[in-house]
């Protein structure tokens, strides 16, 4: 059974920092998207930063490029998004997924969610 589990989240103020994980099992990710999502009150779901999981290369979304660092350990199955300079509008659920892409790590296609971890940014 292949599952995708984040952690990390929580409440923090404005300025401050939260690193969150996703740990991923139940198959082999190689060749993979790896991806970080995330999900506002009344908003679509919008990608904020991917990596392939066999690669450096990276995509971040002009609202958190220069704040959000995606990488991953491919030794313990994990990707993490350090979270710097946290904004009252990162408030969102967080998720993880997996997918394969066509070329372009900012365009993928999902094959795996997790089940999403609350970050809330308070002023």
């Amino acid at each position: 059974q292949v599952q995708l589990v984040e952690s990390g989240g929580g409440l923090v103020q404005a300025g401050g920092s939260l690193r969150l994980s996703c740990v991923a099992s139940g198959r082999t990710f190689s060749g993979y998207t790896m991806g970080w999502f995330r999900q506002a009150p009344g908003k679509v779901r919008e990608l904020l930063a991917s990596i392939r999981w066999s690669g450096s290369r990276t995509y971040y979304a002009d609202s958190v490029k220069g704040r959000f660092t995606i990488s991953g350990d491919n030794a313990k199955n994990t990707m993490y998004l350090q979270m710097n300079n946290l904004k009252r509008d990162d408030t969102a659920v967080y998720y993880c997924a997996a997918g394969l892409d066509l070329g372009s790590i900012d365009d993928f296609t999902i094959s795996y969610w997790g089940q999403g971890t609350q970050v809330t940014v308070s002023s």
